[in-house]
């Protein structure tokens, strides 16, 4: 028997960090917020990161499982969050490859540098 598969991506975000819970908390007001799993890291069961995730790994960086199950972090994570909902869609499609998630990369690894501060509950100066 095949395991059925969920169509709606999944991401996996850490709730734990005033900054990340913020803007997850303004992305599930848009329209077709509905067709995304939300799953805090911080807060779930093991079992909820799914296969090839740790909690570890999914608390360092943001991520997305797609609805064939495959698993992309960082700014290809954004880029498929946006790609789901509508208003954003045209944003996910541009950044999603080539010189756009370059771009896209570069500045989520800009953010990861300073997060820590903010996930203290200090305030980046």
């Amino acid at each position: 028997m095949a395991v059925q598969r969920d169509p709606r991506p999944t991401l996996y975000f850490d709730g734990a960090c005033p900054v990340c819970a913020r803007e997850v908390a303004m992305v599930r007001r848009q329209a077709g917020a509905e067709g995304v799993n939300w799953v805090d890291a911080a807060r779930c069961e093991a079992a909820e990161l799914g296969p090839g995730l740790s909690r570890n790994a999914a608390l360092a960086r943001l991520h997305l499982r797609r609805p064939d199950g495959s698993l992309v972090d960082g700014a290809a994570a954004f880029a498929g969050l946006w790609q789901a909902l509508p208003r954003w869609a045209w944003l996910g499609r541009r950044l999603g490859s080539g010189a756009g998630l370059w771009w896209l990369q570069a500045g989520y690894r800009a953010f990861l540098a300073v997060r820590p501060v903010w996930r203290r509950g200090g305030t980046a100066q």
